[in-house]
């Protein structure tokens, strides 16, 4: 609600007011302080009216009733009717630079309000470049809106800019704003900041969180990305079972693979998220990651009974092999080679895992038919049982 502005006292007006002049104004101040706001309007526009062509102090008096006239229309929400009487009453010769400069600031805020943003902006940033100092933050974030309302980001986040300078502190509202409009400018470290900010005096809207993970993935920040849509779910703000994948997404891709496995086993006993095909995939992936061996050797056996696909079975085998885990690797690429794994290269891995567990003829076989294969390595394999040097690399 725009404010009435006090009338000047009487021995401060320039130029003088006649005294039944005076009371008429004070008059039709009372009033609109009573509420009487149509009354205000209609009665002040007229007073105006007779006054144009007079001497100064007509054109003074002229000017202060169009101010009532215009408080008294924008407390009735007419804001381009209000506005339109402040451009008439700053307009007219002899109202002094003061004056002047505060109903150019509230007409500029009028037309804001009434959907002219472009004039309204306009307005505001001449008032911003004649104001001297007067100027507070509110005025600065209300530019700053304004060319945001225009998709003129950069210009906007100079406003914004100026705005922190004068106050740094700002509602959360203002943190929303500040922080789209950074991102939209392309400063999105400064953004993330803010977000930051934002989110840590608590919120409970999802897209927030959201957006605050999003950003920082795109900064290439995958931890700080898992551990704010961590926070969101511990506080309960994303609670569907897409969001929990996406967290074991997250912090598999943020260097906490063990906490990705941990919260897909505890959905599984809770009930929250199925044991499919896709999330049974994440857990061993999640435990290979982290590194966890008897764990991430089970999630695959597991993973690989379900799809009996032998690229699960070759990947158990691989890593049980990589691992030491010699009999496992064994009969993992043999249901590899059964179910369509690369059979040259289980063949002589399987050769492989038995030289390591000493079982010299079961090795030779695993050879021979890893060079039947195409497996190029298996003859030296083949050379080294036979008492010559073992193969470089396996």
């Amino acid at each position: 609600m725009l404010a009435i502005v006090a009338l000047p006292a009487i021995g401060q007006a320039a130029p003088a007011l006649r005294p039944d002049m005076v009371r008429s104004l004070e008059a039709m101040q009372q009033r609109l302080s009573e509420g009487e706001t149509a009354d205000v309007a209609t009665r002040s526009r007229a007073a105006a009216e007779r006054l144009e062509g007079g001497n100064a102090a007509d054109r003074w008096a002229r000017a202060l009733f169009l101010q009532l006239a215009a408080t008294a229309e924008a407390r009735m929400g007419n804001d381009v009717q209000a506005a339109d009487l402040f451009a008439i009453a700053r307009g007219i010769a002899g109202v002094d630079e003061a004056q002047r400069l505060r109903w150019l600031n509230q007409e500029a805020r009028l037309r804001l309000r009434a959907g002219q943003a472009e004039q309204g902006g306009e307005l505001l940033e001449s008032w911003l470049a004649q104001a001297s100092g007067q100027a507070e933050a509110s005025d600065y974030w209300l530019m700053a809106q304004q060319l945001a309302s225009q998709s003129q980001w950069q210009a906007a986040a100079e406003w914004v800019d100026r705005a922190r300078q004068v106050g740094n502190a700002a509602g959360n509202e203002r943190l929303d704003l500040a922080a789209s409009i950074y991102q939209r400018a392309g400063r999105n470290d400064v953004a993330l900041a803010l977000l930051d900010e934002r989110l840590s005096r608590g919120s409970d809207a999802p897209e927030a969180w959201r957006r605050a993970a999003a950003l920082a993935q795109r900064l290439g920040y995958a931890g700080r990305a898992a551990a704010l849509w961590d926070a969101a779910w511990r506080q309960g703000v994303l609670t569907s079972s897409e969001d929990l994948r996406q967290l074991v997404r997250l912090h598999l891709s943020g260097g906490t693979p063990a906490r990705a496995a941990e919260y897909l086993e505890q959905a599984w006993e809770e009930g929250t998220l199925p044991r499919d095909e896709a999330n049974m995939r994440l857990l061993a992936e999640a435990w290979t990651a982290a590194k966890s061996r008897d764990r991430a050797l089970e999630a695959w056996r597991a993973l690989a009974e379900r799809t009996r696909a032998g690229q699960d079975w070759q990947r158990l085998g691989e890593l049980a092999y990589g691992w030491g885990h010699w009999q496992v690797a064994i009969n993992a690429l043999a249901k590899a080679r059964e179910t369509g794994g690369e059979a040259a290269r289980a063949w002589l891995l399987e050769g492989v895992a038995h030289v390591e567990l000493e079982e010299p003829e079961q090795a030779r076989q695993a050879f021979r038919a890893a060079r039947q294969a195409g497996a190029s390595q298996a003859e030296a394999w083949l050379a080294v049982l036979d008492g010559g040097e073992e193969p470089t690399s396996r």
